[in-house]
């Protein structure tokens, strides 16, 4: 996913916070006793979301305690008796495991949850969550489709307030429908949502996201009830909802353009002389270099121009003077010749 400006960095912090709640996680049990209902009731009270094992030793509790090795950092983890569970809580068999959340508890099955450490990974977060990028960013690891209500929390209209009922409704009474597919939430504003879509987001609306491969889905219509959303979710479930985004070539390339466009742009907003500063001056020193080589090479083509019409045709003159020069002293020479040849014949004929 990629990445809003500034939520790099964002997402570091939390990672290393996380990576300390973990070192200071491993000095604690990794499954704590409740050896009493007060206890029971006080626990619940301090963690919205716990898990707990019921019964005495078995291979269930053997993979209880491998699953809370390996997400302690992210949830709690807990055993005890039958006895210790409240009135409401019905077991069909011990030994159990349960997770309490949203006012209520669910009872792991292996035959329909598959994996008790997939399912505790994706039990972990409560029904209906405020989603911000961080959250966002652990639920990708759940890989439930997360359907966001885009809301202005301050907007205390019918619209934004009905949007986020009409999810929490959902997300509450259709558990059993869509909570092993889908996360419920709302999110505060759509500027993260935005950098995310890489497009403008109109407030309220309903967006699916799916955090493994980028994609997102919006509904053709106005959400105004439970129906609506419930037909929309379908609509994804069966394949009919047209899935934008994704992480393909293309997207990528859009995703780097639209992350160098926004941090230009909020570098400007913040500070429009630092702006000017950081991007005018590289501008302007690689203007001057690709004057100054056009300049260059205009300067050299003139001169050769000149040196071919002014030096060439006086080059051209002197060689002809120089051959003239030789043409008359041969001409010369081949006159004394002659007549030496001839004075030399008459001092012959004397002679004879």
């Amino acid at each position: 996913m990629s990445v809003f400006p500034g939520y790099s960095f964002y997402i570091a912090i939390n990672i290393h916070f996380v990576s300390f709640e973990h070192t200071f996680s491993v000095l604690r049990p990794l499954i704590r006793p409740l050896p009493s209902q007060q206890m029971f009731d006080h626990v619940q009270k301090r963690h919205s979301v716990l898990f707990l094992y019921v019964g005495v030793e078995s291979t269930l509790k053997e993979k209880f305690i491998e699953v809370a090795s390996e997400l302690i950092v992210y949830t709690y983890f807990f055993s005890a008796s039958e006895e210790v569970l409240p009135e409401y809580v019905t077991l069909n068999e011990v030994p159990a495991v349960l997770v309490f959340k949203d006012s209520t508890y669910f009872v792991y099955d292996e035959y329909e949850d598959g994996d008790l450490s997939s399912w505790v990974n994706k039990e972990r977060f409560e029904g209906y969550l405020h989603v911000d990028g961080f959250t966002l960013y652990e639920l990708g690891d759940t890989g439930k489709l997360v359907a966001v209500a885009v809301i202005d929390e301050k907007n205390n209209s019918v619209e934004h307030t009905g949007l986020k009922s009409i999810v929490q409704e959902v997300a509450r009474d259709y558990r059993d429908h869509f909570h092993r597919d889908f996360q419920f939430g709302h999110m505060d504003g759509n500027d993260y949502i935005n950098s995310l879509l890489m497009d403008e987001v109109q407030v309220p609306t309903i967006v699916v996201l799916n955090t493994s491969n980028q994609q997102y889905f919006l509904p053709n219509k106005k959400v105004e009830n439970t129906e609506d959303l419930i037909q929309f979710i379908n609509s994804i479930l069966d394949g009919t909802a047209e899935a934008q985004g994704g992480d393909g070539i293309l997207q990528r390339i859009k995703r780097v353009a639209y992350d160098a466009r926004s941090t230009v742009v909020s570098v400007f907003k913040s500070s429009p002389l630092l702006g000017c500063f950081l991007f005018g001056l590289p501008l302007g020193v690689i203007s001057i270099m690709c004057y100054g080589i056009c300049t260059a090479d205009s300067d050299d083509g003139s001169e050769e121009m000149t040196r071919k019409d002014v030096i060439d045709p006086n080059a051209s003159d002197e060689g002809s003077d120089e051959e003239q020069d030789e043409d008359k002293t041969r001409e010369n020479s081949s006159e004394v010749t002659d007549e030496d040849q001839e004075e030399k014949d008459i001092m012959e004929k004397k002679k004879d």
